[in-house]
Protein backbone atom coordinates (compact mmCIF):
# COMPACT_ATOMS: atom_id res chain seq x y z
CA UNK A 1 0.00 0.00 0.00
CA UNK A 2 1.06 2.89 -0.84
CA UNK A 3 1.17 6.11 2.10
CA UNK A 4 0.01 9.54 1.06
CA UNK A 5 -1.08 12.89 3.20
CA UNK A 6 -3.47 15.46 1.98
CA UNK A 7 -4.61 18.51 4.07
CA UNK A 8 -6.99 20.86 2.13
CA UNK A 9 -7.22 24.13 3.80
CA UNK A 10 -7.28 23.25 7.08
CA UNK A 11 -8.99 25.18 10.18
CA UNK A 12 -8.51 24.56 13.75
CA UNK A 13 -10.15 26.24 16.24
CA UNK A 14 -9.44 25.42 20.09
CA UNK A 15 -11.45 26.11 22.92
CA UNK A 16 -9.90 27.74 25.72
CA UNK A 17 -11.49 27.02 29.24
CA UNK A 18 -10.83 27.75 33.22
CA UNK A 19 -9.41 31.33 32.32
CA UNK A 20 -10.73 34.62 32.41
CA UNK A 21 -11.52 35.28 28.84
CA UNK A 22 -11.02 39.19 28.82
CA UNK A 23 -7.27 38.57 30.37
CA UNK A 24 -6.60 36.00 27.50
CA UNK A 25 -7.78 38.29 25.06
CA UNK A 26 -5.40 41.05 26.25
CA UNK A 27 -2.45 39.10 26.28
CA UNK A 28 -2.95 37.57 22.86
CA UNK A 29 -3.22 40.71 21.59
CA UNK A 30 -0.22 42.27 22.77
CA UNK A 31 1.11 39.27 21.23
CA UNK A 32 -0.11 40.63 17.77
CA UNK A 33 -2.90 37.37 17.37
CA UNK A 34 -5.97 39.54 17.53
CA UNK A 35 -6.70 37.68 14.21
CA UNK A 36 -6.30 34.55 15.90
CA UNK A 37 -9.38 34.82 18.87
CA UNK A 38 -12.99 34.18 18.30
CA UNK A 39 -15.75 33.72 21.00
CA UNK A 40 -18.55 30.79 20.13
CA UNK A 41 -21.93 30.77 20.67
CA UNK A 42 -21.67 29.77 24.37
CA UNK A 43 -18.74 32.79 25.13
CA UNK A 44 -16.21 30.51 25.11
CA UNK A 45 -12.76 31.78 23.77
CA UNK A 46 -11.62 29.77 21.03
CA UNK A 47 -7.83 30.26 19.34
CA UNK A 48 -7.43 29.69 15.88
CA UNK A 49 -4.44 27.20 15.91
CA UNK A 50 -4.26 26.19 12.10
CA UNK A 51 -5.49 28.57 9.47
CA UNK A 52 -6.04 27.37 6.20
CA UNK A 53 -3.41 24.92 5.84
CA UNK A 54 -2.60 23.04 2.60
CA UNK A 55 -0.44 20.00 1.96
CA UNK A 56 0.43 17.06 0.49
CA UNK A 57 2.77 14.65 0.97
CA UNK A 58 3.85 11.07 -0.82
CA UNK A 59 5.68 7.59 -0.58
CA UNK A 60 9.15 8.68 0.07
CA UNK A 61 9.04 12.69 1.62
CA UNK A 62 10.42 13.36 4.72
CA UNK A 63 8.84 16.77 6.04
CA UNK A 64 10.68 18.98 8.19
CA UNK A 65 8.27 21.54 10.39
CA UNK A 66 10.12 24.41 11.61
CA UNK A 67 8.76 28.24 13.24
CA UNK A 68 9.17 29.49 16.27
CA UNK A 69 7.17 28.16 19.71
CA UNK A 70 3.34 28.35 19.20
CA UNK A 71 3.66 28.57 15.39
CA UNK A 72 1.43 25.54 15.10
CA UNK A 73 3.95 22.73 14.33
CA UNK A 74 3.27 20.36 17.44
CA UNK A 75 -1.02 20.95 16.44
CA UNK A 76 -0.79 20.03 12.93
CA UNK A 77 1.41 16.93 14.53
CA UNK A 78 -1.78 15.78 16.02
CA UNK A 79 -4.43 16.78 13.16
CA UNK A 80 -1.82 14.51 10.74
CA UNK A 81 -2.70 11.99 13.65
CA UNK A 82 -6.64 12.31 14.28
CA UNK A 83 -6.26 13.66 18.13
CA UNK A 84 -7.59 16.72 16.92
CA UNK A 85 -10.73 16.72 14.39
CA UNK A 86 -10.42 20.11 11.93
CA UNK A 87 -13.01 22.40 12.79
CA UNK A 88 -12.74 22.82 8.84
CA UNK A 89 -10.90 21.58 5.65
CA UNK A 90 -10.55 18.44 5.08
CA UNK A 91 -7.70 15.72 5.98
CA UNK A 92 -6.92 12.52 4.15
CA UNK A 93 -4.40 9.76 5.45
CA UNK A 94 -3.56 6.56 3.86
CA UNK A 95 -1.76 4.15 5.51
CA UNK A 96 -0.70 3.12 9.06
CA UNK A 97 0.33 6.28 11.29
CA UNK A 98 2.23 6.28 14.54
CA UNK A 99 2.60 9.55 16.19
CA UNK A 100 5.82 9.04 18.18
CA UNK A 101 4.95 12.62 20.14
CA UNK A 102 4.79 11.48 23.71
CA UNK A 103 7.30 8.76 23.87
CA UNK A 104 6.57 8.16 27.54
CA UNK A 105 2.47 7.87 27.25
CA UNK A 106 1.12 5.39 29.03
CA UNK A 107 3.82 3.64 30.81
CA UNK A 108 3.00 2.85 34.36
CA UNK A 109 5.35 2.77 37.59
CA UNK A 110 4.09 -0.35 39.15
CA UNK A 111 4.83 -2.19 36.37
CA UNK A 112 7.79 -3.77 35.46
CA UNK A 113 10.01 -2.36 32.43
CA UNK A 114 9.49 -5.86 30.30
CA UNK A 115 5.50 -5.30 31.70
CA UNK A 116 5.70 -1.35 29.82
CA UNK A 117 7.48 -2.76 27.13
CA UNK A 118 4.03 -4.38 26.15
CA UNK A 119 1.82 -2.02 27.64
CA UNK A 120 3.46 1.01 25.13
CA UNK A 121 3.70 -1.30 22.79
CA UNK A 122 0.03 -2.09 22.82
CA UNK A 123 -0.79 1.31 22.85
CA UNK A 124 1.58 2.10 19.63
CA UNK A 125 -0.98 -0.38 17.66
CA UNK A 126 1.46 -3.46 18.30
CA UNK A 127 0.26 -7.05 18.40
CA UNK A 128 0.62 -9.21 21.11
CA UNK A 129 2.98 -11.46 18.89
CA UNK A 130 4.96 -8.34 17.20
CA UNK A 131 5.83 -7.49 20.94
CA UNK A 132 6.72 -10.82 22.05
CA UNK A 133 8.67 -11.05 18.68
CA UNK A 134 10.55 -7.74 19.75
CA UNK A 135 10.77 -8.09 23.26
CA UNK A 136 14.48 -9.47 23.37
CA UNK A 137 15.63 -7.33 20.93
CA UNK A 138 14.07 -3.91 22.61
CA UNK A 139 15.47 -5.53 25.64
CA UNK A 140 19.31 -6.13 24.63
CA UNK A 141 18.39 -1.97 22.81
CA UNK A 142 17.97 -0.22 26.41
CA UNK A 143 21.41 -1.70 28.00
CA UNK A 144 19.15 -1.82 31.07
CA UNK A 145 20.05 -5.60 32.14
CA UNK A 146 18.34 -6.84 35.31
CA UNK A 147 16.75 -3.63 35.56
CA UNK A 148 14.17 -4.71 33.15
CA UNK A 149 12.28 -6.94 35.97
CA UNK A 150 12.30 -3.97 38.48
CA UNK A 151 9.16 -1.37 38.81
CA UNK A 152 9.65 1.63 36.57
CA UNK A 153 9.19 3.81 39.54
CA UNK A 154 12.75 2.31 40.75
CA UNK A 155 14.58 3.93 37.09
CA UNK A 156 16.23 7.23 36.74
CA UNK A 157 14.65 9.70 34.36
CA UNK A 158 17.62 8.37 32.10
CA UNK A 159 16.47 4.97 32.57
CA UNK A 160 12.77 5.75 31.89
CA UNK A 161 13.99 7.79 28.86
CA UNK A 162 16.33 4.78 27.26
CA UNK A 163 13.27 2.45 27.75
CA UNK A 164 10.68 4.59 26.30
CA UNK A 165 12.36 4.84 23.20
CA UNK A 166 13.49 1.72 22.55
CA UNK A 167 9.80 0.99 21.94
CA UNK A 168 8.45 3.43 20.78
CA UNK A 169 11.34 3.09 17.80
CA UNK A 170 10.66 -0.84 18.07
CA UNK A 171 7.31 -0.03 15.88
CA UNK A 172 6.48 -0.41 12.15
CA UNK A 173 4.67 2.28 10.29
CA UNK A 174 3.82 3.87 7.01
CA UNK A 175 3.64 7.65 8.80
CA UNK A 176 5.81 8.21 11.39
CA UNK A 177 5.24 11.73 13.42
CA UNK A 178 7.61 13.55 15.17
CA UNK A 179 7.70 15.78 17.67
CA UNK A 180 11.32 16.93 18.20
CA UNK A 181 14.67 15.05 18.01
CA UNK A 182 14.69 12.15 21.11
CA UNK A 183 17.38 12.53 23.62
CA UNK A 184 18.30 9.47 25.67
CA UNK A 185 21.35 8.92 27.55
CA UNK A 186 25.25 9.38 27.06
CA UNK A 187 27.18 9.99 23.90
CA UNK A 188 27.79 6.47 22.92
CA UNK A 189 23.53 5.30 23.30
CA UNK A 190 22.87 9.11 21.80
CA UNK A 191 25.07 7.57 18.82
CA UNK A 192 23.09 4.36 18.92
CA UNK A 193 20.02 6.36 19.33
CA UNK A 194 20.58 8.55 16.47
CA UNK A 195 21.61 4.91 14.20
CA UNK A 196 18.17 3.70 15.63
CA UNK A 197 16.22 6.93 14.21
CA UNK A 198 17.77 6.27 10.68
CA UNK A 199 16.96 2.84 10.75
CA UNK A 200 13.19 3.85 11.90
CA UNK A 201 12.65 6.61 9.04
CA UNK A 202 14.30 4.14 6.36
CA UNK A 203 11.28 1.93 7.29
CA UNK A 204 8.89 4.37 7.11
CA UNK A 205 7.37 5.96 3.89
CA UNK A 206 6.48 9.34 5.28
CA UNK A 207 7.87 10.92 8.13
CA UNK A 208 6.98 14.01 9.50
CA UNK A 209 9.47 15.62 12.28
CA UNK A 210 8.89 18.95 13.74
CA UNK A 211 12.27 20.10 15.66
CA UNK A 212 14.20 23.30 15.92
CA UNK A 213 17.38 22.27 14.11
CA UNK A 214 17.96 23.42 10.69
CA UNK A 215 20.85 20.94 10.64
CA UNK A 216 19.10 17.98 11.20
CA UNK A 217 15.99 19.27 8.73
CA UNK A 218 19.13 19.46 5.96
CA UNK A 219 20.23 15.82 6.87
CA UNK A 220 16.85 13.92 6.95
CA UNK A 221 14.44 16.05 5.18
CA UNK A 222 13.54 16.52 1.10
CA UNK A 223 10.71 19.06 2.14
CA UNK A 224 9.96 21.99 4.77
CA UNK A 225 6.82 23.08 5.90
CA UNK A 226 7.78 26.72 7.58
CA UNK A 227 4.48 27.44 9.82
CA UNK A 228 3.83 31.10 12.02
CA UNK A 229 0.98 31.99 14.17
CA UNK A 230 -1.16 28.73 12.28
CA UNK A 231 -0.57 29.36 8.70
CA UNK A 232 1.60 28.12 6.17
CA UNK A 233 4.44 30.63 5.45
CA UNK A 234 6.26 28.77 3.09
CA UNK A 235 6.41 25.03 1.70
CA UNK A 236 9.32 23.71 -0.75
CA UNK A 237 12.30 22.45 -0.89
CA UNK A 238 14.81 22.28 2.00
CA UNK A 239 17.61 24.21 1.39
CA UNK A 240 14.90 27.25 -0.15
CA UNK A 241 12.76 27.22 2.94
CA UNK A 242 15.42 26.45 5.12
CA UNK A 243 17.38 29.13 4.01
CA UNK A 244 14.44 32.19 4.43
CA UNK A 245 14.00 30.98 7.80
CA UNK A 246 17.01 31.54 9.48
CA UNK A 247 17.20 34.78 7.42
CA UNK A 248 14.21 35.93 9.02
CA UNK A 249 15.21 34.62 12.39
CA UNK A 250 18.42 35.40 12.15
CA UNK A 251 18.95 38.36 9.75
CA UNK A 252 21.19 35.78 7.67
CA UNK A 253 21.41 32.84 6.41
CA UNK A 254 24.06 30.41 7.64
CA UNK A 255 26.62 28.20 5.93
CA UNK A 256 25.37 24.82 4.58
CA UNK A 257 29.25 23.71 4.02
CA UNK A 258 29.95 20.27 5.91
CA UNK A 259 25.94 19.85 6.24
Amino acid sequence: MTAYIKLDHVHLDLPIYDINAQSLKKRLIRMGRRNRLADDSTGVVVVRALNGVDLALESGDRLGLIGHNGAGKSTLLRVMAGIYPPTAGAVIVKGKTVPLLDIGLGMDDLSTGRQNIRLRGLLLGMSDSEIRRKTDEIAEFTELDDYLDLPLRTYSSGMRLRLAFAISTAVDADILLFDEVIGAGDASFQDKAARRLCELHERAQIVVLAIHSSEVIRKTCNKVLWMERGHARAFGPVEEVVSAYDKHMHGTAPSTEGA
